[in-house]
């Protein structure tokens, strides 16, 4: 199978900050990968890079077998990469409605009906568990919320990669149950990329975790693996056997 999306020597330097130090990595159409590594490694500028809002100082980005390096983030979105941010991006004064149609009318072709938009925007708001919001100004959702209202955004144009980063902070711990079967379900049409700190939730939901520190891939393999794994436990996993259990 031909991998959706690689990275071969990728790096992003700041002055004399390493913050992505060659990395190769390589995703398969229908994984739900996560990324994790502690505060610093490198792991939102990684996916900056993929998604187009940073420019890399080396090395190359492959996307359906296309080199997309140097192809802007707008045009990115329009191969199939769709990217929520650590930090919400809504629209605080427009309706959680109209946050959601905007993205939708990027995948509609000229002379499709408002009918197909609305459809579209009901679908992602429905799939978040947000349609009962879908007339309240953004900016008046609980944090958790606008947190998912980013992930309806990335559904609604339909990728064929979904990133998601630190998306279940400010999740209830009931809303995190939903999301867990969301990301599930999405990833029986489109690959998701995930950052996430909630390590629980990582093991249960990851097909397979990529570890980051410094800039550079500690480890890769199943949450099994990387549990067991010596080096990952040293640098970031000291935790995780308490988390887990409480």
């Amino acid at each position: 199978m031909t991998p959706l999306l690689e990275t071969r020597g990728l790096k992003r330097h700041f002055g004399g900050l390493k913050a992505v130090d060659g990395v190769d990595f390589t995703l398969m159409p229908g994984e739900i990968r996560a990324v994790i590594g502690p505060n610093g490694a490198g792991k939102t500028t990684f996916v900056s890079l993929v998604c187009g809002r940073i420019t890399p100082s080396a090395g190359t980005i492959v996307f359906q077998g296309r080199d997309i390096t140097n192809l802007p983030a707008h045009r990115r979105v329009r191969q199939g990469i769709a990217y929520t941010f650590q930090i919400t991006s809504v629209f605080p004064n427009l309706s959680v409605y109209d946050n959601v149609a905007l993205p939708v009318q990027r995948t509609l072709t000229d002379g499709r009906s408002q009918k197909a938009l609305r459809e579209g925007a009901i679908e992602a708001l429905q799939r978040t568990g947000l349609a009962d919001r879908a007339g309240v100004p953004a900016g008046q959702l609980a944090y958790g919320h606008q947190r998912l209202l980013e992930v309806a955004m990335g559904l609604a144009l339909r990728p064929r990669l979904l990133i998601l980063d630190e998306p279940t902070q400010g999740l209830s711990d009931g809303e995190i149950e939903d999301f867990v079967r969301l990301v599930q379900e999405v990833a029986s049409e489109a690959t998701v990329l995930l950052i996430e700190h909630n390590m629980p939730l990582v093991m249960r939901l990851a097909h397979c975790i990529t570890v980051l520190d410094a800039g550079r891939i500690l480890a890769e393999g199943t949450p099994d693996e990387i549990r067991e794994n010596v080096a990952v436990q040293q640098a970031y996993l000291g935790t995780i056997t308490g988390e887990a259990a409480a």
